[in-house]
């Protein structure tokens, strides 16, 4: 592949354990005929470069009853990264951003210093059968940006770039790869891709970024020469180029960037390298000091008593 630099993997290669760093396998947990499966944050790792959560959303199938109703809430510290394989989530904000997104679509709110979004079906779509599934994201900001203007930005089908071979396909969905370079703002360097690879495909994953990891999302992928199924988060030690082959059709996200500038604390949804800031931001929801939500005021999630 000359858009993909590599060596193939050989006989003799090193084998998984000496190329992977930590291996996650998330627990699923059941939201309500609903599956999340959380990847990050784990007892065993906190991040990949700026990504601190990481949460696999179904797949799951709704007929007229459940789906995915997530009042307004807060955010402080961090950006939301929405990613779909399957179905459709209605985002608002207290910016006013008012966004349909859809499979292969980006959404990313930076909360920078406060910011109000919920997450829901339309009323339309909720009385017919649907599919959900999805990655939902967050990425800490550096410290110099947690206290940035809150900001929205939206990336369809056609913004992010795809490169192609034929054994591989890669759609860039933040961060640069391979010479792509998708459209989004990121506040540090940030890697994150969807990669599909046909039957006998390879992907070489080079170490340009410091901190990598993969989640295996459907199939089966092989490092050398060991097996990986769905639903892993694969942290690679740095410094090694890896080979990600697939025997038949497999579909895996890439994702990392430069390790975050210190330790950040998280609770509930805050995300700061500060206590106090979280502290404040805690009391600034319980006093309602955050804006609303315009078009989704009746109804929010109270702050935790824990």
């Amino acid at each position: 592949m000359t858009w993909m630099p590599g060596n193939d993997p050989a006989p003799g290669d090193a084998s998984a354990c000496d190329v992977i760093d930590t291996l996650i396998v998330p627990r699923a947990r059941d939201l309500g005929g609903f599956e999340v499966r959380r990847a990050l944050p784990s007892a065993k790792q906190q991040m990949v470069g700026p990504f601190i959560f990481f949460d696999q959303m179904g797949p799951a199938e709704f007929l007229e009853t459940g789906g995915i109703d997530v009042r307004p809430h807060p955010h402080i510290g961090l950006a939301t990264v929405t990613y779909l394989f399957d179905g459709e989530i209605h985002h608002r904000d207290s910016l006013g951003s008012d966004q349909v997104i859809k499979p292969g679509e980006l959404n990313w709110m930076t909360a920078g210093n406060g910011i109000v979004h919920s997450e829901r079906e339309d009323a339309a779509r909720k009385k017919t059968a649907r599919k959900i599934f999805g990655i939902q994201s967050w990425v800490a900001l550096p410290k110099h940006m947690e206290e940035t203007a809150p900001a929205f930005e939206h990336h369809g089908l056609h913004a992010l770039p795809v490169i192609s071979d034929g054994g591989a396909e890669v759609r860039v969905i933040a961060g640069e790869l391979y010479g792509a370079r998708a459209p989004v703002s990121t506040a540090s360097e940030t890697i994150y891709a969807d990669i599909t690879l046909n039957a006998g495909g390879r992907m070489p994953i080079d170490a340009t970024h410091e901190e990598r990891a993969v989640y295996t999302v459907e199939g089966e992928i092989t490092i050398s020469g060991d097996k990986f199924g769905p639903g892993q988060l694969l942290v690679f030690k740095p410094d090694d180029t890896i080979t990600v082959t697939a025997d038949a059709p497999a579909r895996f996200l890439l994702l990392g960037g430069e390790p975050m500038d210190g330790p950040r604390y998280i609770w509930w949804n805050f995300v700061s390298s500060s206590k106090e800031r979280i502290d404040q931001a805690k009391e600034d929801w319980k006093r309602m000091r955050f804006d609303t939500v315009p078009g989704d005021t009746e109804d929010f999630i109270p702050l935790p008593e824990k």
